[in-house]
Parts: structure tokens; sequence; C-alpha cells
């Protein structure tokens, strides 16, 4: 049975099936892009629905595979590879597939699922039901589901030939030069972090983000250490370099009088403070003399090149507007569709839409949150985490209940983060929760919906 002009609905579906979906995985690419992180979870995930009671359905909601990823690679030889490398994950594909049917959508890393009408027969050997368009739609009680990935709203990454395998959006550029390279290189630093590119979003953080670890993993330790004091007094210094100024200039002696005076207290740990202290104001007064006509310069700069657009972009695509504005459009063609769910933005929330619920399944990636420094011009942490997402939908009396379910992976920072991160980051470590259990009432009086904006806007607690 067909729905609407992308979507494809199974037909003979029970109207009490419970769906679990999950998206995102991103298994597979490139040398230190192999690693699947979360595949130990996933196995177990997988192992509990091949021996569930329930009448369920797995939804992997696109993005289960980095075939954008693998550059040395053409065509169906990528399943080969995917064969070969994970053969513990197809085999536990094969055996929920026996319990439970096991449905797979495309998304923009593996658009080419939906290229080669041969991965619908490689993948159903491992009773996957690989179903190459861009959407679907699943009933659920009285109501249905409407599922995609979520890339065909985001211009970077929309396939705009759907199923041309040379298709090539500006995010296929960016993953087969950058991401790509990333995993083929990581293994060279000092630590192998570098892969870890695909889990920072937004892309506009990748300069700070190689930064930030450059100075934590790569920098010469020695040149680190000798760094992190100058750079954690660089306010206080800056300051004192302003009074510094003012007590030459015979305006105001105070500060400098009061920093002195206190510091003598401790003795010769006062005097290397001390010294410590004009080193610091040194540099901070020089750099300040240079920052005034720097920053107007800068600001010069800025407005010219503004008036050119020269370093205008679009990268940055709004997580949220895009799928709210498609939901609603969804809700108003098909009446009974209750909840709008997809993936690709990796961030898991609910939101309440006129008409239903808009449902993002999150990611099985390492999540990276930003944490600035508190003091000085430090460059900021990222704290990794995990935050494994499974969605449930079922129909209830009533309505239709949603609720995510975290599954347990602990975080890595404590392999991951240098001793000078953990010690910048106490106290700030993210909180990891995913959205509360929404509610979606029945249908009624004549198919009107009833209620449809009970559930309310719910997101992870996670900063970024």
């Amino acid at each position: 049975m067909t729905d609407g002009a992308d979507g494809r609905e199974r037909a003979g579906a029970p109207d009490d099936r419970v769906y679990y979906v999950i998206s995102d995985l991103h298994i597979g690419g490139d040398e230190q892009l192999e690693e699947a992180e979360s595949l130990p979870e996933l196995l177990g995930f997988l192992d509990r629905l091949a021996t569930t009671d329930e009448d369920a359905e797995l939804v992997i909601n696109g993005d289960a595979f980095g075939l954008w990823e693998f550059t040395t690679a053409e065509g169906i030889e990528k399943f080969e590879l995917l064969e070969e490398t994970y053969p513990e994950l197809f085999a536990a594909l094969r055996e929920t597939g026996e319990n439970v049917p096991v449905t797979l959508l495309p998304g923009n890393h593996d658009h080419e699922l939906a290229a080669y009408d041969e991965y619908v027969e490689r993948f159903a050997a491992y009773n996957v039901d690989l179903v190459p368009e861009q959407s679907i739609t699943r009933r659920v009680g009285d109501r249905t589901i409407h599922f995609e990935h979520g890339h065909q709203r985001d211009p970077n990454n929309r396939i705009a030939e759907w199923g041309n395998p040379h298709a090539t959006p500006l995010g296929y550029y960016y993953n087969t030069l950058v991401t790509s390279r990333a995993g083929q290189l990581s293994d060279r630093g000092r630590y192998n972090w570098l892969k870890d590119v695909q889990a920072v979003t937004p892309t506009e953080r990748m300069p700070v983000w190689i930064l930030s670890k450059y100075f934590y993993r790569e920098m010469n330790p020695l040149l680190r250490y000798s760094l992190v004091p100058f750079l954690l007094l660089f306010n206080v210094s800056a300051l004192l370099a302003v009074g510094a100024g003012l007590d030459l200039a015979g305006v105001w002696s105070m500060p400098v009088e009061r920093t002195a005076a206190f510091l003598d207290q401790f003795g010769r740990a006062g005097t290397a403070a001390w010294f410590l202290l004009v080193l610091n104001v040194a540099v901070a007064g020089l750099l300040l003399l240079v920052a005034i006509p720097l920053y107007f310069i800068r600001r010069d700069v800025r407005k010219t090149v503004d008036r050119f657009g020269v370093f205008e972009t679009e990268l940055t695509v709004d997580a949220e507007e895009p799928y709210v504005e498609a939901a609603r459009d969804v809700f108003e063609e098909r009446p009974e569709t209750a909840i709008f769910c997809y993936g690709h933005t990796h961030r898991p929330m609910t939101r309440a839409v006129e008409g239903g619920l808009l449902v993002n399944t999150g990611t099985w990636l390492k999540r990276l949150h930003r944490r600035d420094g508190v003091i000085g011009v430090l460059p900021p942490v990222f704290y990794p985490s995990y935050q494994l997402p499974a969605v449930r939908i079922a129909a209830e009396d009533g309505g239709v209940a949603v609720e995510y379910e975290q599954i347990s992976k602990p975080s890595p920072s404590t392999e991951e983060l240098t001793r000078t991160e953990r010690f910048l980051t106490v106290g700030r470590e993210p909180v990891v929760t995913l959205p509360d259990r929404q509610f979606i009432e029945g249908r009624s009086d004549g198919g009107r919906r009833v209620n449809d904006e009970t559930a309310t806007l719910g997101r992870a607690t996670t900063d970024e």
C-alpha cells in the first residue's frame, strides 16, 4: 500500500504493534572510522528484541552505515566490506529479524542503499527489509507514524535526485574529504582523537575543536604546562596591566600596592607568584596594546567582508524549524498521522506541533559537550559522553505513547580527557537525560483530533 509520493506503509501490520526506532549509528568508514564504539550496546539491544514476546518492529531510521566514509570502495563493494568487518552485527540482525520485522531506511550517509537494487537483496538475506524510499508510514492504534531520516529537509545534505548513486550534496564532500581523511590520519596523533570528527556538531565548531584537541592532546606537554598558568591568569593579568598603566601615569596606584602587599604575606611563595604575575602583566599589557588597533582593523575588515558576502555560509541548519514545517504539512495532508519521526540532527527531542508530535531519535555516536573556561583564555574542553536512545512507540488506551529508553554506556571521559581537561571541568560534567514520556490522544468525532496538543516540548538536557 502506497502512502503519499515517497512513503510506504506495511500492509497487514496490526494496529497494536510496538515500534522501536533507532537511527544515526554511522557504522563503517575508512581505517579508524571502522571502530563502532557502541557496537556492544547495539548487539545487546538486538539480542533483546530477538527474544521479546512483544508484537514489535524495529525501524532503523537512516544513517545506519557510513557509506560516504568509505572512499576506497564503490557500490555494492561497500556492503561486502561491512559484512567482513562486522560479522557479529549481521548475525544479530538475522537473528532479530527471525523474531520481529526489521526495517531499514536510507539516510544521507548511506543514501547508496537506495541507489543499488542489490542492496535490497543482500539485506533481505539477513532478514532486514531495506526500503529504498524517502519515507514510510506505520499504523499504531487508530493513528499512523510518518518515518523519514530528515536529510531531505537539510539543504546541505538533500539528495536532489533520489536513487542516483552519483548524487553529491555539499555534505558528501565534507564527509569524503574531511571525515574519511580524519579516519585515515587519526592514529598518527599522540592520542587517537581525530576520528571523533563525526561527533562535532555544528560543523562550524570544527576549528575550535581542533584547537582544543591540539592544546590538550598534541602540544608538547612542557609547553602546555608552561602556558596554562599564563592563560589561566590572563584576565587577572590584563586588569593588573591596566592598573600598572594607571600607576605609571600617577593616576591610581592602589591596585598594584594592594597586590604587592597581599603577596608579601606568603614569603617566598608570594615572591614567586609576584614574579609570575609581573611576567603575565608584561605580556598581557603588550597584547592589550596590540589588540586595540587590531580590534579596529578587524571590525573594518569584517564590515567589508559582510558587504561583499565573502564568508557567508549556510552550513548551520536550524535543527528544528524545517522539521516543524514538514510535520505540519504531513499532519495537514494526512490527518490520521500522529507522529513525525526523524533523525539526522543527532538531537533527541519531542515537540508538540499543530496536529501531532515531532520526535527525533538522536544518535548512537559519541556526543561532545563544549565547556568554556570559567576564567582565563584557555581553549574550551569538549567533554565526551554517550546518549544511546531507542524510541518506543505503542498504542495505549485512548491514544499513542512515545517513550525514550537510554541504552547504558559509561562516559569515556576518564580515558579521553587529560588531567588538565578533567580539572577544568570538575563540577561541570554534562548530565545526560532523554525527553520525558509523551502521549498523543486518539481520534474521535469523525476522524478529528482531540487534544492533539497535550504533548509538551521535551528535549534531552545535554548541552552542546
